[in-house]
């Protein structure tokens, strides 16, 4: 699910000589062994014009797909009543090795975002541009229908049966609680994303696995 990456929002490829970000440069500051990236400009037309906004919108998009489109599987895979059902747990595997790899395969690329809440939180952090935003959450929207989409053309019944295997509020919990639930899931994601991907970590992937486990456990807290 994402990082900081000059231009594509990404935590890769820092020159530690010169870092120029949304048009503005980010310098060694004293007594300091990390480079803290300037905020970048909430919006610039100039981005519209620039190739590598579109390829990591397709990034974006085909990651999004992914992830629903195997997420979605695995979690009819858990509703069926056949003794071939996957479990919570391997739902939760499901979700956190495919974002494993997911954001491994697009991170440098466009930062590895796959859920407009990430690309959100970013935004609000000055971390990428309004257009860098709105055109990622587009692409991220289109994916994960189209992932859906899939997954109903080709298990249909079990589509319609589980519907879409949603998840719904238990019985036992109120609609308030579900919803603090989500808030609290979705903020420890966004926040282990910052955390993870912080200029003053040195490891160059060490956000893959931590991310992994976190939606992972997200959608395992969730069931």
């Amino acid at each position: 699910m994402a990082g900081v990456h000059q231009q594509t929002g990404g935590p890769y490829e820092t020159d530690t000589s010169n870092i120029k970000i949304g048009g503005g440069s980010a310098a060694r500051t004293e007594d300091r062994d990390y480079i803290e990236p300037e905020p970048h400009h909430l919006w610039t037309v100039d981005e519209f014009y620039i190739w590598s906004l579109y390829r990591a919108a397709i990034a974006e998009f085909i990651a999004t797909l992914l992830f629903v489109y195997i997420g979605v599987s695995a979690a009819i895979g858990n509703g069926r009543t056949s003794p071939d059902g996957v479990g919570a747990l391997g739902v939760a595997w499901s979700f956190g090795a495919t974002i494993f790899v997911l954001v491994y395969c697009t991170a440098g690329v466009s930062g590895g975002h796959i859920n407009p809440a990430v690309t959100l939180g970013l935004l609000l952090g000055r971390k990428l541009s309004v257009p860098r935003a709105f055109i990622y959450m587009i692409a991220q929207m289109a994916g994960g229908i189209c992932g859906a989409g899939i997954v109903k053309g080709l298990q249909k019944s079990p589509f319609q049966v589980l519907g879409g295997a949603t998840n719904t509020v238990s019985a036992d919990f109120s609609i308030g609680t579900g919803l603090a639930a989500e808030f609290i899931g979705t903020f420890f994601l966004v926040y282990v994303v910052y955390s993870a991907t912080d200029a003053k970590r040195k490891a160059r992937d060490s956000h893959v696995p931590s991310l992994s486990m976190t939606d992972g456990g997200r959608s395992r807290c969730g069931k």
